[in-house]
């Protein structure tokens, strides 16, 4: 299958795309992975991505796109593969139908995980991490550490990354609005959309979301 993931940020895009990818046996491809690859190998599209990002601006489409491209002309994207972060926008979303219909395949399905904004905003800024180690992660509501402040694993202090706060996330939820939601309805026209709700457990929202695509598949 090949499937563009879409959602707000606080939607749990990043587990969801790792568990699906692994379900359906497709690599999961996303625009962080991208930009950490290229660079770290020191590419031709790493070192325009660099530049852009070491002058504080944002990576334009067209290196994004091409980044996407040779990423998708990779073998084990053969028989499909799940996009997570990519496109982000229309214009990207236009360009990636074009470089399909060019290799002569199609998306089968574009799954957007919804999630109430107010619920966004709750699991974001409910964060806390470890500052000794960044994978010990904490939730003030969902995944309190014993002691307020203090990592249940290694002692070190928790703090709220500076993007997590509430006025930062309806800063970055507005973003997602104007620019990459619009995306839903381009694909929508296509009848290629299938929305399903990201609030319960994390394998809840899994086996929704594998139930919904096959359903879309079969139809």
């Amino acid at each position: 299958m090949r499937i563009v993931l879409v959602g707000p940020p606080g939607a749990g895009k990043g587990t969801q795309a790792a568990f699906l990818a692994k379900n359906l046996s497709i690599p999961h491809i996303s625009t962080g992975d991208l930009f950490r690859a290229n660079i770290s190998q020191g590419t031709d599209l790493g070192k325009q991505a660099r530049a852009f990002m070491d002058a504080g601006r944002l990576v334009p489409d067209e290196v994004t796109i091409a980044m996407a491209k040779d990423r998708m002309a990779q073998s084990d994207a053969e028989n499909g593969f799940l996009l997570d972060g990519f496109p982000r926008n229309v214009g990207q979303a236009v360009a990636l139908d074009e470089m399909l219909l060019g290799e002569g395949v199609k998306l089968d399905a574009v799954l957007d995980l919804e999630v109430p904004e107010d619920e966004v905003v709750k699991r974001i800024a409910g964060r806390r991490i470890c500052r000794n180690d960044s994978s010990h992660v904490f939730h003030v509501t969902y995944n309190a550490p014993k002691t307020e402040g203090v990592c249940d694993v290694c002692g070190g202090e928790l703090y709220q990354r500076d993007d997590d706060t509430e006025e930062t996330v309806r800063t970055r939820l507005e973003v997602y609005h104007t620019q990459t939601e619009p995306i839903i309805d381009h694909y929508r026209s296509q009848g290629l959309v299938v929305t399903i709700s990201a609030l319960g457990k994390v394998t809840e929202v899994t086996d929704r979301a594998m139930e919904a695509l096959k359903k879309s598949d079969e139809g």
